[in-house]
């Protein structure tokens, strides 16, 4: 199958489990384009979509919602899986999910949406940036589990080849 990767991610870390999940997706023998969701120009032209978002301020990235609203009613018609990356620490925090998540994974027709606990690193950010982690005091550090991403896209993999028309 012909599947879109694309991930919003502001510095990296969201961007580094997109390229897992493709990997993973990639070795089960699926083409795999990993696009950028500002540089997805149309989605008809592939048989399923993963959608990957980091999580600013409580809210998915804008360029995947923009995204999601262009091409809403194409993905609404195929197989769509949605992430986002955002809670950290441990116990990772904030415990729930962005206010836009239900919205943007209806929109686009994705099945369940997953969670994966992301990264901060306090080099990467910008003034702004450090304010708001300090404010909401956000731990600072990787902790992304690679093993459960690997996971989630064996799933997305056993659910890919459950299609009526895969190939």
């Amino acid at each position: 199958m012909k599947i879109l990767m694309t991930v919003a991610s502001r510095h990296g870390g969201t961007r580094e489990i997109g390229e897992v999940v493709a990997q993973v997706l990639r070795d089960a023998g699926h083409d795999v384009d990993e696009v950028t969701p500002d540089d997805v120009e149309h989605v008809h032209e592939y048989d399923a979509v993963v959608l990957g978002s980091a999580v600013y301020v409580g809210r998915l990235a804008a360029a995947l919602r923009d995204l999601v609203e262009r091409q809403g009613a194409q993905l609404r018609s195929m197989p769509v899986w949605l992430f986002w990356s955002g809670p950290v620490g441990d116990p990772p925090m904030p415990p729930t999910p962005p206010d836009d998540v239900d919205v943007v994974a209806r929109h686009a027709g994705a099945r369940e949406p997953r969670c994966f606990v992301g990264r901060i690193e306090r080099a990467d950010l910008n003034l702004n940036e450090r304010a708001l982690v300090a404010l909401t005091r956000a731990e600072t550090g990787d902790f992304r589990d690679f093993e459960d991403v690997r996971a989630w896209a064996a799933e997305v993999v056993e659910e890919v080849a459950a299609l009526p028309h895969a190939r």
